[in-house]
């Protein structure tokens, strides 16, 4: 089998790499971009590996997709490639509309036109948005996205089933809730502050804190997916999930405990504009078709991911270079910090 991946030098994308280079004989042709959250890097323990290509370039790009597509003949294809940050879509709301609508359309077409035998399109729990609990979202529930960043995710879903329902196009689409685990960019709520925390730096919470998330081992979810690409049903949604719900708040001083580091140093910050409060989804589809369930608790992957990031200070400096940081100031605003929560 070989199978081209999207986005594989990002977070999720490399760590389903390296478990397909690792655990299966599979052969993979990596597709990225290399974004600021694109790390060849995070592949390094498979850059040599006779089974793996990489290729630099943009998912947009029409003729280098169907370059790929007709060229290398992959089996399937795995499209984690997007910007995935909520807040940088905020801030420039322009290139997640570029990238995962229009990257979409460009890999779907490709694949259409290539007979593509498989086209995984990952997505995210929140293209459904904010949950009061104690619901939880199946694969049936209405959209509701948020901010930019979830909107352009949602319309991409809806592209990739239409190509399904229109085109006969093996589509098969998975929403996970959030991802942690090590190499991912310090940037989303746990590396963030387990970076900084090591660091003695001040750890910003938006708004009071509250804000309640799903969490998943990175590995759950790659497991997930291979999962849903052998055995899912063509045109269906399987949500992915962690079935572990927290605060961010509880977050926050979860990682302070394990890194031995006070509480003193958590700061509140404005919340950010159209804040979701409570993410929630149902796994039970996916478990009952493909036997798939999280295996890494929280507490235990948690502890796991904050010694990978203090066993590899090297790489954090690096990704947290440069542009980085200019965002950074630009985002959390630290001139308005404050010891209080933010309401």
């Amino acid at each position: 089998m070989k199978i081209l991946v999207t986005g594989g030098a990002g977070f999720i994308g490399s760590a389903f790499i390296r478990m397909v280079i690792g655990e299966t004989d599979w052969r993979v042709v990596n597709l990225d971009k290399l974004t600021y959250a694109g790390n060849l890097e995070n592949l390094a323990d498979v850059e040599h590996d006779a089974r793996y290509r990489f290729v630099e370039g943009d998912i947009g790009d029409e003729a280098l997709a169907g370059a790929l597509m007709s060229g290398e003949k992959p089996d399937a294809i795995v499209h984690f490639a997007a910007e995935s940050h909520v807040d940088r879509s905020i801030l420039s709301p322009e290139p997640v509309i570029r990238t995962n609508l229009h990257g979409t359309f460009t890999l779907l077409e490709a694949a259409r036109k290539n007979r593509l035998g498989r086209f995984v399109h990952v997505s995210t729990d929140e293209v459904y948005g904010s949950l009061p609990a104690p619901l939880e979202a199946d694969e049936s529930f209405p959209l509701n996205p948020s901010s930019p960043y979830s909107a352009s995710k949602a319309g991409s879903d809806l592209l990739a089933r239409s190509y399904f329902t229109t085109y006969r196009l093996p589509v098969v689409i998975t929403r996970a809730s959030n991802n942690y685990g090590p190499y991912q960019f310090p940037e989303k709520l746990i590396p963030l502050m387990i970076a900084n925390a090591l660091e003695d730096r001040p750890l910003p919470v938006y708004g009071d804190g509250m804000q309640v998330r799903d969490w998943l081992y990175v590995d759950d979810h790659c497991r997930g997916i291979l999962e849903v690409l052998q055995k899912g049903r063509e045109g269906e949604i399987y949500n992915i999930g962690g079935n572990r719900s927290l605060p961010n708040l509880e977050v926050v001083r979860q990682v302070l405990a394990l890194a031995g580091k006070p509480e003193s140093l958590i700061g509140y910050v404005t919340d950010r504009p159209g804040h979701d409060r409570r993410y929630a989804l149902s796994s039970e589809k996916l478990t009952r078709e493909t036997g798939w369930r999280p295996v890494m608790d929280f507490a235990t992957g948690l502890a796991r991911t904050i010694e990978w990031y203090r066993a590899h200070a090297a790489w954090v400096a690096h990704v947290r270079s440069g542009e980085y940081r200019a965002y950074y100031e630009k985002n959390y605003d630290t001139a308005r910090w404050c010891a209080e929560p933010r309401t």
